[in-house]
C-alpha cells in the first residue's frame, strides 16, 4: 500500500490541459509523469498558491486556485521557469527572466490572473542574482546581485496599491552576502556574510531598509550561520536561524532588536536539524532532521521548551512551511511515488490531506539506504535499488550535484529506468555533502574532488564485493558537480569504469571561473581556498583537464550551450584533448542553461545514456 494510502483526498488535482502518461515503456511513462518541484501559498491570501510544475511538456510556473486545485498556467518559456515568488497578498508573481538559461536577466513580475510580465527593475543591466524575498507584509522585496567582485543587497519598496519603488543599494561589500531574509514589516533584513575573503563560514549581519545602518552582527567563531526566517508578526524582531558550531546544524533565535541569542541544542536528536518556519502565531518552530539522509519533522514549542516529532509518511519533505490554516504543508515524494502536496496536522503530524496529489506511476524498485567505509575510516551513506534478479548486474554509481546538497529518498525516473533496463542503481552522499555535519561538508574545501572520489572508489569496491556490481560493468554518472565528478573520477582512476556519463559538467575549473558568473565566481574562489592565480596548483589538481591522458573508458557528456554555472568553453577544449589523444568522447550539446526543464529533452538526453551505455557493453 502506497505510504499515503487511505488519507482524505481534500480537493482534486485538475489542469486546464491534462497530461497523460504513456503507458508503455514504463521509463517513458515516469518521465511523462506531471511532477511539481516547488509550491507556496500566499501567507495574506490563503486562496491562493503558486506551483512550480510541467504538467505541460516544461517546467512553467503555474497559479494554484486551493479551492478548486486547478491549476492556470502564468509563465510558457521555451527552457521553462522552475522558481519563483508569490506575494503574500496573492497579486503577482515574481521571477527571474534570463536569456535561454544563461541566468543573467531580471526579476519581472506579472498578476495572478496572468497578463504580460514586467521587469521590476528597468534600465538595470542584466543580472545573476540568487533569488528574491519578500516581506511578511509585502512592502519590501529584495535581492543581491554581484559585479566585479563586490555583492549587493538591494531593496525596493512596494506601496499599498503594488506601486513599485526603484532598486535601492542599501549595502555592499566585497565578499558573499546570501540573502536577503526581511523581518515581517520590512523595516529589517538580514544577510549572510562571509567574514573574510575566500571564506565560506558565513555570520548575520542586520540592516535598517530605511536608513541603511548595520544594527547589528551575529557570528561564531570558525562555523557558519545561515538565516531562515523572521517571526510572522508585525514587529517583532525575532530571527529564526542556525549555527553549525556544535558540529553538526542546530537552530537558532537572534533576536535582532535587542541584541539576544538562543541557540536550541537538541542534544538527544542525531544528525543535522534545521529550521524551517514559524507557527503562524510565533510560539512554535518547525524542525527538519536529517540523519543519514532520512528526514523527520518536529515541532518545538518556544514557551514550553518541548520538542514533539510528527508521525509523517517516510520519504522526502520539500518546501516544508506552516500555512495560514496552522496546518503544516509539504512536498511529499519518495523513490516509487512523484511529488505531491500534502497538508500535516501540526500537532500530531497525521492524518496526512493531499492537497494535490500526483498521478500513478509504472511500479517500481523502491530504494534502501546503505552504508559503507571509505577512506580514512570515513561511512558513507547511499541509496540502493537493484532489479529483481540476481546479480551481480552492471550498475550505475550516481554522485549528485552541489556539492552542497544531499540526495535523500527521492522520485528519480532515470534511477527507475536504470533498474528497468537490468542495471542495479546507487546513488551516494560523498564527503562535501549536507547533513553529514560540519567535518564531513568541510572536508572537501581546499582539494576539491579527492576525498569525493575516494568515496566513488570505495562505492565501487563495495557494490563488487556484495556482488551487487559486476567488476568490469560499473559506470559513473552525474550532473552539475556529479558530471565533474564523473570526469574526475575517470581521469584519477581510469581502471575502475566501464565508461562514464557527465552532464552540464565542469572540466578545467580555471576556464570556469573565468567565464561564469561574478556571483559564482567568489563562491567557489572560496571553495578553492583563492583565485587560479592565487592557487593554481589546485585548480590543476582539481581539473579533469589535467588527467586526460590517463582516461580509459569511454566518455559521453551531455551540455547546455547557455550554462553560465559549467560554461561550455571547458567542456570544448575537454572534448578537443580528448580527442587529441585518440580517446573515445562524445558531446551532445542542448540550447538551454543548466540542465533542461523540457520534459521531452530530458527524456531524450537520458536514451542518449541508455544507448551509451548498451554501445559501451556490447563493445565489452
Amino acid at each position: 500500500m502506497p505510504p499515503l494510502a487511505g488519507v482524505s483526498r481534500l480537493i482534486q488535482f485538475r489542469t486546464s490541459g491534462g497530461a497523460v502518461a504513456n503507458p508503455s515503456p514504463p521509463w517513458k511513462a515516469r518521465f511523462r509523469v506531471p511532477l511539481i518541484r516547488g509550491m507556496q501559498v500566499a501567507a495574506g491570501a490563503s486562496a491562493r498558491g503558486l506551483v512550480a510544475s510541467n504538467v505541460s511538456g516544461a517546467f512553467q510556473l503555474h497559479a494554484w486556485d486551493l479551492a478548486s486545485g486547478r491549476l492556470r498556467a502564468l509563465t510558457s518559456r521555451p527552457t521553462g521557469v522552475m522558481a519563483g515568488v508569490l506575494g503574500p497578498d496573492g497579486r503577482f508573481v515574481y521571477y527571474h527572466d534570463d536569456a535561454g538559461g544563461n541566468e543573467l536577466g531580471h526579476f519581472v513580475r506579472i498578476p495572478f490572473e496572468g497578463g504580460t510580465a514586467v521587469s521590476i527593475t528597468p534600465g538595470v543591466p542584466p543580472y545573476p542574482t540568487f533569488g528574491l524575498a519578500a516581506s511578511g507584509a509585502g512592502n519590501r522585496l529584495g535581492f543581491v546581485t554581484a559585479d566585479e567582485g563586490a555583492y549587493h543587497v538591494h531593496v525596493i519598496d512596494v506601496a499599498a496599491d503594488g506601486t513599485l519603488g526603484p532598486p535601492r543599494r542599501i549595502h555592499s561589500r566585497p565578499r558573499l552576502l546570501i540573502g536577503p531574509v526581511f523581518s515581517h514589516d520590512g523595516a529589517l533584513a538580514v544577510v549572510a556574510a562571509s567574514p573574510e575573503a575566500r571564506s565560506l563560514r558565513y555570520e548575520l549581519v542586520a540592516l535598517d531598509t530605511a536608513t541603511e545602518r548595520i544594527l547589528g552582527e551575529a557570528a561564531d567563531a570558525d562555523s557558519r550561520l545561515g538565516a531562515v526566517a523572521f517571526a510572522p508578526l508585525s514587529g517583532d524582531g525575532r530571527l529564526l536561524g542556525l549555527s553549525n558550531r556544535s558540529g553538526v546544524d542546530r537552530p537558532l533565535i537572534w533576536d535582532v532588536t535587542r541584541g539576544s541569542r538562543v541557540d536550541i541544542a537538541l542534544d538527544d536528536l542525531e544528525g543535522d536539524v534545521q529550521p524551517a518556519d514559524w507557527s503562524p502565531d510565533g510560539d512554535r518552530l518547525l524542525l527538519v532532521q536529517l540523519a543519514r539522509a532520512v528526514q523527520r519533522l518536529y515541532v518545538y514549542d518556544l514557551r514550553e521548551a518541548t520538542l514533539t516529532p510528527l508521525r509523517h509518511p517516510s520519504g522526502t519533505y520539500g518546501h516544508v512551511y506552516w500555512a495560514p490554516d496552522g496546518a503544516i504543508h509539504a512536498l511529499w515524494e519518495d523513490s516509487t511515488h512523484p511529488p505531491q502536496v500534502i497538508a500535516l496536522d501540526s500537532v500530531t503530524g497525521g492524518p496526512a490531506r493531499i492537497l494535490l496529489p500526483a498521478p500513478d506511476v509504472p511500479p517500481g524498485r523502491p530504494w534502501r539506504s546503505v552504508a559503507f567505509q571509505s577512506a580514512g575510516g570515513q561511512q558513507i551513506q547511499g541509496w540502493l535499488a537493484v532489479p529483481d534478479a540476481i546479480g551481480p548486474f552492471p550498475t550505475i554509481l550516481h554522485v549528485h550535484g552541489g556539492p552542497e546538497a544531499a540526495m535523500t529518498e527521492m522520485f528519480v525516473p532515470s534511477s527507475q529506468s536504470w533498474i528497468d533496463h537490468g542495471f542495479a542503481f546507487l546513488s551516494i552522499n560523498y564527503r562535501g555533502s549536507t547533513t553529514f555535519g560540519r567535518a564531513f561538508l568541510e572536508q572537501i574545501w581546499g582539494n576539491i574532488g579527492r576525498w569525493e572520489v575516494e568515496d566513488m572508489v570505495a562505492a565501487r569496491e563495495w557494490l563488487v564485493k556484495e556482488g551487487i556490481a559486476h567488476p568490469s560493468r560499473v559506470f559513473v554518472t552525474g550532473w552539475s558537480y556529479g558530471g565533474y565528478l564523473t570526469l574526475q573520477a575517470l581521469g584519477t582512476r581510469p581502471a575502475l569504469w566501464a565508461g562514464g556519463m557527465a552532464g552540464i559538467a565542469v572540466a578545467d575549473w580555471a576556464i570556469a571561473h573565468e567565464d561564469t558568473t561574478d556571483t559564482l565566481r567568489n563562491l567557489r574562489a572560496a571553495r578553492f581556498g583563492g583565485t587560479p592565480d592565487e592557487q593554481p596548483e589546485r585548480y590543476a589538481a582539481s581539473s579533469p583537464m589535467t588527467y586526460v591522458q590517463h582516461v580509459k573508458a569511454p566518455v559521453m557528456i551531455i551540455q547546455g550551450r547557455n550554462d553560465t554555472r559549467a560554461p561550455a568553453r571547458s567542456v570544448e577544449a575537454y572534448e578537443a584533448k580528448m580527442k587529441a589523444l585518440g580517446k573515445a568522447i562524445e558531446v551532445h550539446w542542448f540550447d538551454a542553461g543548466h540542465g533542461s526543464l523540457v520534459v521531452d529533452q530530458a527524456m531524450d538526453h537520458h536514451a542518449l545514456m541508455l544507448d551509451f551505455a548498451r554501445r559501451v557493453l556490447e563493445g565489452n
